[in-house]
């Protein structure tokens, strides 16, 4: 049997590991695993781990490059790919309707304070919530959405939300440009001290993505949302501005 050696890792949080192995665990009992099962899993994954354990350290080496130029007062910002202009009724409800029918667009419109499915309309007109389009600053391509929601003035606080819309945009990386973009809008001009945002346990790549950006995770709401017949946890993760 081959010996494996691993180094002590402290970036990832305990609560955001038992997260994941819970969220395993759950879909593997459903699909009906004996104890041999799980123990074959947790030998494959950990024969994936050693396979990929180079060309993640690798990865973890390299700096974010993404270069931020804001301009003065209101929207639009514009960093090194992307630029984040205000959401316009006529030109982007039409494209951004049809996003938000697909399944990773459902839970951009669920309101987290009654687990309702809201409409992007309902959205539009609350004073409350400031909604930006995603462009390509190459062509003004318009290829996602970013908002912040229930924005509180006095706290100085509110929840952030983005979805890429086209499925060949993803991937690439333009998920956090935007929202680098994004936070230090609601930072510089919103005056915002803390920015929370609430992601499924298994959305593994969003939860990886919000901690590389800083944000960390304050609790687990266990079986908060309905999804297609099943209840889902939802980690609720923040960032604080100093």
């Amino acid at each position: 049997m081959k010996r494996i050696f691993l180094e002590q890792n402290d970036n990832i949080p305990e609560q955001t590991v038992s997260t994941f192995a819970r969220s395993i665990f759950k879909q593997a009992k459903e699909y009906g695993f004996s104890q041999i099962d799980y123990v074959r899993l947790v030998n494959n994954i950990l024969d994936f781990a050693t396979e990929n354990s180079q060309r993640e350290y690798e990865n973890s080496s390299k700096k974010d490059e993404i270069e931020k130029t804001f301009f003065k007062g209101q929207l639009p910002v514009a960093g090194r790919n992307l630029v984040i202009r205000k959401f316009e009724r006529k030109k982007d409800l039409r494209q951004v309707e049809n996003w938000l029918k697909e399944e990773s667009g459902k839970y951009f419109l669920l309101s987290t304070a009654t687990s309702r499915i809201l409409s992007i309309k309902e959205l539009i007109k609350n004073k409350k919530h400031i909604l930006g389009t995603i462009l390509l600053k190459q062509n003004n391509l318009q290829i996602g959405l970013i908002a912040y929601l229930n924005v509180d003035n006095l706290q100085k606080k509110a929840e952030l939300r983005k979805i890429i819309g086209i499925p060949e945009m993803r991937g690439k990386g333009y998920g956090k440009e935007s929202t680098l973009l994004w936070i230090e809008y609601g930072k510089r001009e919103l005056g915002l001290k803390k920015i929370y945002l609430n992601t499924l346990d298994t959305n593994i790549r969003n939860i990886k993505l919000n901690e590389e950006l800083g944000f960390k995770v304050e609790g687990i709401l266990r079986n908060e949302v309905l999804i297609n017949g099943k209840y889902r946890d939802v980690l609720r993760m923040s960032l604080w501005n100093d």
